[in-house]
């Protein structure tokens, strides 16, 4: 097979197949975009949290979760790559897995790269072309989001027991930040988290204006909007899909119906 030496998105040096023909990948988001490559049959592998596309992803063996794999299983599928997110995948279990195939490990923390993502995975995979076009199609929908005339001092929700909210130098945090949003959580107390813990009594100190609750990888729902409403009353609190906020790859084309239809609920006056 014939190989080629790159450089990961961290910078790591890997020699890896010109074309991999079996590809195990262990971050939900890119095992969407790998299939909307082109790419489903060549995918053998991908975790349980793997979801997107259905039903086709669930042809692939589960090697496991995102944080944890079955080496071995992940050994008899003979990949000759495996794809990897820095955020999601543990640094011990991609050196594990590099005992078996290369790993490139990808690193997406806003949306610009979040788009090199898309760009080196398909060069990574022979999909170039692909790769540009669905980036070009991205790009241009993200181009005609709305922006909110006010900037409303947003927490993003991410957790409960303990509460947790999306921080500083997140990819949600720079999409809040896209769409005119003012993270309450990107800066103050408690200082270096990217998703912070704190209290409700916290919380209600940050004084947001607007409070979206994620329906992962917390699932809230309506009796949550409740509770915090309580603890909030001048606040908005809504539920959001969390898919379009922190999916990057192909999903982020379902980012901008997801603003439009927050302005259709958000008051701004």
């Amino acid at each position: 097979m014939s190989t080629r030496p790159i450089s990961d998105m961290l910078g790591r040096s890997l020699t890896v197949p010109i074309q991999p023909a079996r590809i195990v990948s262990l971050c939900p988001s890119q095992t969407e975009t790998l299939f909307d490559l082109g790419l489903g049959a060549r995918v053998v592998g991908s975790t349980r949290y793997c979801i997107h596309p259905a039903p086709a992803v669930t042809a692939t063996v589960r090697v496991g979760g995102t944080k944890k794999v079955d080496l071995e299983l992940v050994r008899g599928l003979r990949p000759d790559l495996i794809i990897a997110e820095k955020e999601e995948n543990p640094r011990e279990m991609v050196d594990a897995l590099s005992e078996i195939s290369p790993v490139y490990v990808t690193d997406v923390v806003d949306q610009g790269s979040a788009f090199e993502m898309i760009r080196k995975v398909g060069s990574l995979t022979g999909t170039s072309e692909c790769a540009t076009r669905l980036v070009s199609q991205i790009e241009t929908d993200w181009n005609e989001m709305p922006q909110f005339s006010r900037k409303l001092r947003t927490g993003y929700l991410i957790w409960r027991k303990p509460w947790m909210a999306a921080g500083a130098t997140t990819y949600i945090d720079d999409l809040l930040r896209t769409v005119g949003l003012d993270n309450v959580f990107s800066s103050g107390k408690p200082s270096g988290k990217r998703y912070p813990d704190f209290s409700i009594e916290e919380l209600i100190e940050r004084q947001p204006e607007l409070v979206l609750l994620s329906s992962e990888p917390y699932p809230f729902q309506a009796r949550h909007v409740e509770e915090l409403q309580a603890a909030l009353p001048g606040a908005q609190i809504l539920l959001t899909d969390g898919e379009p906020w922190s999916w990057y790859g192909s999903r982020m084309r379902l980012f901008p119906k997801l603003i439009r239809d927050l302005h259709a609920q958000i008051k701004t006056s």
